[in-house]
């Protein structure tokens, strides 16, 4: 089952899964993706950390993530956006290699028999990036959204903290 979660910075889209998880497993997984790039990357990702209690197995990893044995669990992955962000800095940018690469990884990840939650954020709701490489990634984040959106089973849009089932 494939659950995919969106909606902007802040909407609630963490806590929305998170909840969600603990419904579905006792013992769920939280997949986490980022690149610690500064402090305050560091202190987003000490209250994710904080959000969670001793039912949460809590795995790493930025980009490969069918390496991982998730057979048979309940998982979060937290998030596309910043696991995208690792495939577009190691492909020097290129919109194409970073497309192709994170789609096939992705359909690599639906290969295993788990319940699988992605949060993603629709980036390309707010302001027009006034750099090259932010519309790049705000077109890039968008293809894959809707890569994944079209594999999900169910697809929620979250709204100030509110979900908006769009699938």
């Amino acid at each position: 089952m494939l659950y995919y979660i969106s909606g902007g910075q802040r909407s609630g889209k963490s806590r929305y899964a998170q909840d969600l998880a603990l419904r579905l497993s006792e013992r769920p997984v939280y997949l986490a993706t980022s690149r610690p790039w500064d402090d305050d990357h560091r202190q987003r990702i000490a209250r994710h950390v904080a959000d969670r209690d001793a039912r949460w197995t809590t795995l790493e990893e930025e980009k490969y993530l069918s390496r991982l044995d998730l057979a048979g669990r309940t998982v979060v992955l937290d998030c596309v956006t910043l696991w995208l962000t690792n495939f577009f800095a190691d492909a020097n940018y290129d919109v194409e290699t970073t497309l192709q690469q994170a789609k096939v990884e992705f359909d690599q990840l639906l290969t295993q028999d788990c319940t699988l939650l992605v949060i993603s954020n629709e980036i390309g709701m707010g302001l027009h990036a006034p750099t090259e490489a932010g519309r790049k990634f705000a077109d890039l984040q968008g293809w894959l959204n809707q890569h994944i959106a079209q594999r999900a089973d169910r697809a929620i849009f979250m709204v100030s903290g509110l979900p908006l089932v769009v699938k």
